[in-house]
């Protein structure tokens, strides 16, 4: 007779009891997985610490943004030690998979989230989302002096009245948008008339913080931030008001955050098992009832409450897949925002 130890014993009875639930499961490997992590980091934490009390599976993280950890996985290649990667906005996705790092995610995951945020190739899936917006001072601005589009903010009336943070992943994922949207010419003049426009701060928050403060009247962000301001002490976000774009405008783009399995992964079941938690039912409730205030992407999923509902954005149809941050970078530089 083949004598087990009690700790085999353990794993066996848990898969039993995962599998007949229907739960993701992978047995554990001695080291786990190693997630390369450009989400932010409670957000992710949230998933991980799920995920290991429903499997088991040990998860290391290594963090960093979107630009820094795309760009890391491509230099490592086949030798990175990552098995998972998810990130913030999906260009860095694009980047990964266009040198060919990632295996097909696996069509059960797929199936969990809409396909409206996944690509139609199946190398990675969306697995939360944020929507650009448009943050303004109250006591600055009403609702008559709105822009009507994301490019009202080339004309000369909009100079020195609003803000963005050029540098990060998430203001080059909108200027990606665009040049998805409008080709090349259309966004490198926006981008020079944005130049002479706007005042560059460094992060989004340091855009909200700026304008609740009345140092400019208004900036291009994300949705979420004053929504985290206002669920701690909301002294970055009192003054503030969000304004939605809407009408399928390039300043309505609502960027996916992805998840992806690396094809050089020595733990293949287990990363393709933290990638279905994330999208199924128990990892988007992490963000109905968190405090990240990102949209859940799985099919039936429901999002936080304080959020304006996707289906309400009109946000224009962008293939996620052919988001290039080479591009944008490369005439955000020209414009001399970089």
């Amino acid at each position: 007779m083949i004598s087990r130890s009690p700790s085999f014993a353990k794993i066996a009875l848990l898969a039993s009891a995962l599998m007949a639930a229907g739960s993701v499961y992978a047995a554990p490997s001695a080291d786990g997985i190693v997630v390369y992590n450009a989400q932010h980091e409670s957000l992710t934490k949230a998933w991980v610490e799920g995920f290991t009390k429903e499997t088991g599976i040990k998860v290391t993280l290594r963090s960093g943004d979107d630009t820094e950890m795309g760009n890391q996985i491509v230099q490592e290649g086949a030798a990175s030690p990552a098995d998972v990667f998810l990130t913030e906005n999906s260009p860095a996705m694009v980047l990964v998979d266009n040198a060919g790092l990632f295996a097909p995610v696996a069509p059960t995951t797929l199936s969990q989230v809409d396909s409206a945020y996944r690509p139609a190739h199946g190398k990675w899936v969306g697995i939360a989302a944020r929507s650009t917006v448009f943050v303004y001072n109250k006591d600055k601005l009403k609702a008559a002096d709105m822009p009507k589009s994301l490019l009202d903010l080339a004309d000369p009336s909009w100079k020195g009245r609003w803000a963005a943070s050029p540098s990060g992943a998430d203001f080059q994922a909108i200027v990606s948008a665009l040049l998805e949207q409008k080709g090349e010419a259309a966004t490198l003049d926006w981008l020079k008339a944005m130049k002479t426009n706007f005042t560059a701060y460094r992060g989004n928050g340091s855009v909200l913080k700026a304008v609740n403060a009345g140092q400019i009247d208004s900036g291009v962000i994300y949705h979420y931030y004053p929504l985290v301001d206002q669920s701690k002490t909301g002294e970055n976000s009192n003054h503030t008001g969000l304004y939605y774009f809407k009408h399928k405008d390039p300043g309505a783009f609502v960027s996916i955050s992805g998840g992806a399995v690396l094809a050089s992964s020595k733990h293949a079941d287990e990363a393709q098992a933290f990638l279905k938690y994330v999208t199924g039912k128990e990892g988007q409730n992490v963000l109905k009832t968190g405090n990240s205030f990102e949209y859940a992407v799985g099919q039936g999923a429901a999002s936080n409450p304080k959020l304006t509902p996707l289906a309400e954005l009109d946000a224009p149809k962008v293939d996620a897949s052919q988001l290039n941050s080479k591009k944008a970078v490369e005439l955000m530089t020209k414009a001399g925002l970089l």
